[in-house]
């Protein structure tokens, strides 16, 4: 980690106010920023529940944070199943009688090759952005339990640099994903559906804000709709990709790319951090390095509104989750 990096990372701690009596919900927190993020806000004092697939590394994980003192739980939760997903908002309910303050959809599979979930979805979209729009949804009476309480709530979405590369298509959020080509020519079909997946989480954030302001409009500002993006991060996701199946010279170009920019998985996070922690923020801020494929601080980034692709992803999101009312009592 650089000097200026660390230099970063030490000016924001301690402007971090407590979590004491406040309770994190984070996908994806066996490792990497997930993980960083769980300890941080453990460590600020917050209940901090792990939304994991089960296996040998969310264990450690959970007792890692238990070792830390922090106030840790497991909640089982699989994205690449949505009958998974609304399993983990039964516990959910269970575990957050006073509400839910934070709701952190950070997990995220990264360019793997096409495969269709049982729920007949392509894997990175319904992994990455799918899941986590059922688990807000299913998550939103306890958000407004939270600013009852508490004043306010947040859900913060974490995309990627990969959003661009061009507007998202309907197609991507439906099922068959047969149709999308498989991997491609060269493997360009996995990356593709990945930035999908990405620009996917950031028009969530957008449109979330917009629905709960014509909705919702007594909670408007109080429940807020925050994103962060990473940039290029030394995370197991590069790995992960590797391992999956990515073995293309393309693959081991790009993979290869991210590395030589990246920065630490501390410096990764820190755009989570401020999302969730940070008590300078707005409905709507989206946290992280500028620049394209650049390491850097976690800073506000200007606005990339998009209606119709705002409006797209609240639309088929809602038909490939089966919902009809996002903010329904269940």
């Amino acid at each position: 980690m650089s000097v200026t990096q660390n230099q970063d990372i030490s000016a924001l701690l301690p402007t971090l106010p407590s979590m004491a009596g406040k309770t994190v919900a984070i996908t994806g927190c066996t490792s990497g920023t997930g993980l960083i993020l769980a300890q941080r806000c453990g460590a600020l004092g917050a209940q901090v529940l792990m939304l994991n697939r089960p296996s040998a590394r969310s264990a450690a994980a959970l007792r890692t944070l238990r070792r830390q003192r922090v106030d840790a739980r497991f909640i089982p939760c699989d994205l690449a199943s949505l009958a998974s997903v609304r399993a983990a908002i039964d516990q959910l309910n269970g575990a957050c009688p006073n509400g839910l303050d934070v709701l952190c959809n950070n997990a995220g599979i990264m360019a793997v090759p096409s495969r269709v979930t049982v729920d007949g979805f392509d894997l990175q979209m319904q992994t990455n952005h799918l899941s986590h729009f059922l688990l807000s949804s299913g998550a939103w009476p306890l958000l407004e339990r939270a600013v009852g309480a508490r004043g306010e709530a947040r859900v913060v979405n974490h995309s990627s640099g990969a959003r661009r590369g061009g507007d998202l298509q309907a197609r991507y959020l439906a099922k068959d994903p047969a149709k999308l080509g498989g991997d491609g020519f060269l493997g360009l079909g996995k990356w593709r559906r990945y930035q999908q997946s990405k620009l996917a989480n950031l028009l969530f954030t957008y449109s979330l804000h917009d629905a709960i302001a014509r909705q919702r409009p007594e909670l408007a500002g109080k429940v807020k709709s925050l994103c962060a993006h990473p940039g290029p991060t030394q995370t197991e996701l590069q790995a992960k990709t590797l391992a999956s199946g990515g073995i293309g010279w393309l693959d081991r170009l790009i993979v290869r790319a991210i590395v030589k920019q990246a920065h630490s998985v501390d410096a990764g996070a820190m755009g989570l951090v401020r999302a969730c922690c940070a008590k300078d923020v707005a409905s709507l801020d989206f946290y992280g390095p500028i620049g394209r494929g650049r390491a850097g601080p976690a800073v506000l980034l200007p606005a990339e509104r998009n209606a119709i692709g705002e409006a797209l992803v609240w639309a088929d999101s809602l038909h490939s989750t089966g919902l009809s009312d996002f903010f329904a009592t269940r």
